[in-house]
């Protein structure tokens, strides 16, 4: 049959598989049930010998449309969903309307806007790391603007990425993939992938905490980070090949208005922080600066799905991999390498999986450092 769609790597969690396939980059998961039909299929030559294999286990009428269903599937793993564009935009000079000076671990990076509004995608998360010292050479210099309906980002004039301008989430997961491969000295296929998600450490290991906007992931965050936990990165948590850790990322937490009442007594200045309306989705944001870690990466040794619900009792319970996967993976970047992808699919079948439901910060403070706690130190 077509195993030329066969998947590239594949690991068993419970009655789930995950499969990763090497054209498309795409991870599936799927139940045990259809992964013994996908083998069968795979490994036939002919759809009578097919067929004998799944009469064996299963009285399945028409084998044609099993056929279909699977030729379906696998075509739609293989697809890539990524986007090419027309033609590359040139760079342009008279875009700099706006110049930032931003200074992180002891490296000057200059960054140009060319309105109010696009400098609001990325200088609120920098804002406390910038210098107004005399201006000096940059490691490295960034424009971003609009331009055709596109938003453009140029690093050192060189075209990262363009794309529309309604997407611009995609140009500050760029951009903080480059500005990661500066402040590390790593290069960007270097990294398994930035995933989406908040990470905080105890200073020897540490949790990578997800959720979907407005279920309480930052907030949480915010909170262990004000009882003495490090924050290692907020929203973008990026993992090195080299060794399979978290790294700093030095952006501040982005906190929606829904919180503000929560954190003022526990942030010192909280009420000083100026306030970032972008968009009428995200509403009114402030960004909470925090120090920064004893170290630049630990080992991520769990990863919690976190939700919040008002009135709720503190429940942590585990969670199977389509959970997180379906939530950690529509707005992560993965490297496309079957090297980053075989570590990456490893990390996850050691990594325990958990979802959390709060209300009471001082309940789920006490239940992740119990989960800290628990962790091994041996990696």
């Amino acid at each position: 049959m077509n195993n030329k769609l066969a998947p590239t790597y594949q690991r068993m969690f419970g009655k789930y598989w995950v499969l990763w396939y090497f054209k498309s980059n795409n991870y599936s998961v799927i139940e045990t049930e259809f992964k013994t039909l996908l083998d069968f299929y795979l490994h036939s030559d002919t759809l009578d010998e097919f067929s004998a294999k799944i009469s064996s286990v299963d009285d399945v009428s028409d084998v044609k449309t099993v056929v279909n269903n699977l030729d379906t599937y696998l075509e739609s793993c293989n697809a890539s969903s990524a986007s090419q564009l027309d033609a590359s935009p040139a760079y342009k000079t008279s875009k700099r309307h706006i110049e930032r000076q931003y200074r992180i671990k002891d490296k000057l990076i200059t960054i140009f806007y060319d309105t109010d509004l696009v400098e609001k995608t990325i200088h609120p998360s920098l804002a406390h790391l910038e210098t107004n010292a005399q201006p000096k050479k940059s490691a490295i210099t960034f424009d971003l603007y609009t331009d055709n309906g596109q938003l453009n980002l140029f690093k050192n004039q060189q075209l990262i990425t363009s794309v529309p301008q309604r997407d611009y989430h995609l140009v500050q997961g760029k951009f903080i993939m480059q500005l990661l491969t500066v402040i590390h000295a790593k290069e960007e296929s270097d990294w398994i992938g930035t995933f989406h998600g908040s990470t905080v450490s105890d200073g020897t290991n540490s949790v990578l905490f997800i959720g979907k906007s407005g279920k309480g992931k930052s907030t949480l965050c915010a909170l262990l980070a004000a009882h003495g936990f490090e924050l290692l990165a907020d929203d973008v948590s990026p993992m090195l090949s080299d060794n399979s850790h978290i790294y700093h990322n030095p952006t501040a937490i982005s906190i929606k208005e829904g919180a503000f009442g929560t954190l003022q007594p526990m942030v010192p200045g909280f009420d000083d922080l100026p306030i970032t309306l972008f968009n009428t989705t995200k509403g009114s944001l402030k960004y909470i600066p925090t120090k920064s870690p004893n170290k630049d990466n630990y080992p991520c040794k769990a990863i919690i799905m976190v939700n919040y619900e008002p009135n709720s009792k503190t429940q942590l319970e585990s969670a199977s991999v389509k959970e997180i996967l379906e939530t950690l993976i529509p707005d992560s970047w993965l490297s496309n390498h079957p090297k980053h992808a075989e570590q990456f699919l490893d990390w996850l079948v050691a990594t325990p999986l958990y979802q959390i439901t709060y209300s009471d910060t001082e309940r789920v403070i006490e239940t992740i450092s119990a989960v800290f706690n628990g962790l091994e130190d041996n990696y």
